[in-house]
């Protein structure tokens, strides 16, 4: 359980070109999470469900004269299975009034109503003799617009990305990475934007 600090005056859009949102939590965030991790002979693995609650006032336009007050709410699951050298993760989350990309970004429509959202993604791992670890990995969040909204509206309705990554332990505490990234971005209007990168790299645990 957690007790996270109240957000006041954080500026956000709320998903029009016509305004901004001045974004105030009235209380402090409750946070909560529980987890199981188990070991046997062949598989061990960890479960854990979390969940989250903000009280927020919203205020609307260039002064922030109007404001509207909600509840928004974030809950998740996930779980992670190692048998040998294969590993599988899989994770979902669903929201109201938390937004996309980042916390609470475009999560009210102009009036104040919450828009839901949820995602998740799975992740598959393989450990090659080389001791280098293979990985492919999905996942994809959603925004959905609100019954006052228009269909074509230029709000984001999903991001999405596919990546392929290989990691390679150099010491206990280096790894070289390269991963090849697939990621693309659609509005509820249809308009997408689409990007392919590759990336290699090195991790330091300490």
């Amino acid at each position: 359980m957690g007790l996270t600090n109240p957000n006041q005056g954080l500026d956000l859009q709320n998903g029009t070109s016509q305004s901004t949102t001045a974004l105030y939590q009235d209380r402090h965030g409750l946070e909560g999470k529980a987890s199981y991790s188990f070991a046997g002979d062949a598989v061990s693995g960890k479960v854990w469900v979390g969940g989250a609650s903000y009280k927020t006032k919203n205020g609307y336009g260039t002064s922030s004269a109007t404001y509207y007050e909600s509840t928004a709410s974030v809950a998740d699951i996930g779980v992670n299975l190692n048998a040998g050298n294969a590993g599988l993760t899989g994770y979902y989350y669903t929201g109201e009034g938390v937004g996309t990309t980042a916390m609470f970004l475009a999560s009210h429509d102009a009036t104040g109503n919450k828009r839901d959202s949820d995602g998740g993604y799975i992740q598959a791992t393989y450990v090659i003799p080389t001791k280098t670890k293979i990985g492919l990995a999905y996942g994809k969040s959603n925004l959905d617009l609100t019954a006052s909204e228009a269909q074509s509206s230029a709000i984001v309705s999903s991001n999405k990305r596919f990546t392929v990554g290989a990691y390679h332990p150099l010491t206990k505490h280096l790894n070289l990475v390269a991963e090849w990234n697939d990621i693309e971005s659609e509005a509820h209007s249809g308009v997408k934007n689409e990007n392919t990168t590759i990336s290699t790299g090195a991790i330091l645990f300490f």
